[in-house]
């Protein structure tokens, strides 16, 4: 006979078993998850840059390491420079179906694929540095920047910036909009279409083409980042006349592209640690920039006897009007870009009010004599 003392003992007996099983199991999740943290995750980077190019390059290097080192090297990122792995041009394709997790680049370069993704790198006489970082994390932009990857089987996010640009190298001076006329220039994204509409002819070609095309004159000009990056370059042997500032491109943002599948497969603890990377080298590069960016001028201009001009107030206010136009066209033509452009505006408007009384009425006030 089993007394009611009995099944008090086997009671704790069985939960005494239960708990062992339990612990066991729990024990064993454990180890698991450390088994699997223990894994190196092996990932391949492919960018539109030349190898170990300053700024762009690099940018792409530093980002690599910061999750190398930050992951503790549970992830291990290898960087493949244009062409190494695969064309420059080709960087969207290759993380989209998996060759490589990740990539390094700018999305005005996808324009055929995804008209909308333009507006991600820069836009003609919109966002500064500052703001556009501003739209992307705290207004709305980056929100619609994954909804323009999302059918590509991609994640972005911005992972640098080069400041405002300058407007060029010339091989003749710009002195009317009539300059502009049959004028062929490598300028791609949003730029390249205003160029077409006041009768230049836009070319789009990658970093490490763009010496070579505008020595043998298969191209009469060029814009590429800025004195830092250009120097480097060596174009000031190609075309003598450097013009300022970068209406195109005031202030563009390169990009980080996440093959979707090999990010979410990362534990929650990775996937935060490569956003917080990423996140770390978009503000690098600009910074790494504007401490350089002067004193390569300087040298370009009086170490190489380059032409610094400014473009004519006329050609600016006539670009600026060829600017609003283009962005009307291109927003019209497709929804997702329409409801891009509707954003960047609201979100411009607001941003624009600010800093009349705060960085234009500083800036103003500090050069006060």
């Amino acid at each position: 006979m089993i007394t009611i003392k009995s099944w008090g003992k086997l009671a704790l007996v069985g939960l005494a078993a239960a708990t062992l099983v339990a612990c066991g199991g729990s024990e064993e999740k454990e180890a698991a998850k450390v088994e699997k943290k223990a894994e190196v995750i092996n990932w391949k980077m492919v960018t539109t840059w030349p190898k170990n190019f300053p700024g762009l390059g690099t940018g792409a290097e530093n980002l690599a390491k910061s999750i190398n080192e930050m992951s503790n090297g549970r992830i291990n990122v290898k960087v493949y420079a244009a062409g190494e792995l695969v064309p420059a041009l080709e960087v969207f394709d290759a993380v989209s179906r998996g060759t490589a997790q990740m990539g390094h680049g700018a999305a005005y370069y996808w324009k055929g694929k995804a008209p909308a993704a333009q507006f991600f790198t820069a836009v003609p006489f919109g966002f500064t540095a500052q703001e556009i970082n501003s739209w992307i994390h705290h207004g709305g932009g980056l929100k619609l920047w994954e909804e323009i990857y999302a059918p590509f089987n991609l994640i972005p996010m911005a992972a640098g910036n080069t400041g405002v640009q300058m407007g060029g190298w010339f091989n003749k001076e710009i002195n009317s909009l009539a300059d502009f006329q049959g004028l062929k220039m490598r300028i791609p994204g949003l730029g390249g279409e205003v160029l077409k509409k006041v009768g230049g002819t836009p070319i789009n070609l990658p970093g490490g083409e763009i010496f070579t095309a505008l020595q043998s004159g298969t191209i009469d000009a060029t814009e590429w980042v800025g004195p830092y990056n250009d120097l480097a370059f060596g174009l000031y042997k190609a075309a003598k006349y450097y013009y300022y500032p970068g209406w195109h491109e005031p202030g563009s943002t390169m990009e980080a592209i996440y093959n979707k599948e090999a990010f979410e497969a990362l534990p929650k603890d990775l996937q935060l640690i490569v956003r917080a990377a990423t996140r770390q080298a978009n503000a690098e590069m600009l910074d790494e920039f504007t401490a350089l960016n002067n004193s390569a001028l300087q040298t370009l201009v009086n170490e190489h006897n380059v032409i610094l001009k400014p473009f004519p107030d006329d050609v600016l206010l006539a670009l600026k009007k060829a600017s609003a136009e283009t962005l009307e066209e291109v927003a019209a033509a497709d929804p997702l870009s329409q409801k891009v452009y509707d954003s960047f505006k609201d979100f411009g408007a607001k941003v624009r009010a600010w800093h009349e009384v705060s960085e234009r009425a500083y800036i103003n006030a500090r050069e006060l004599n």
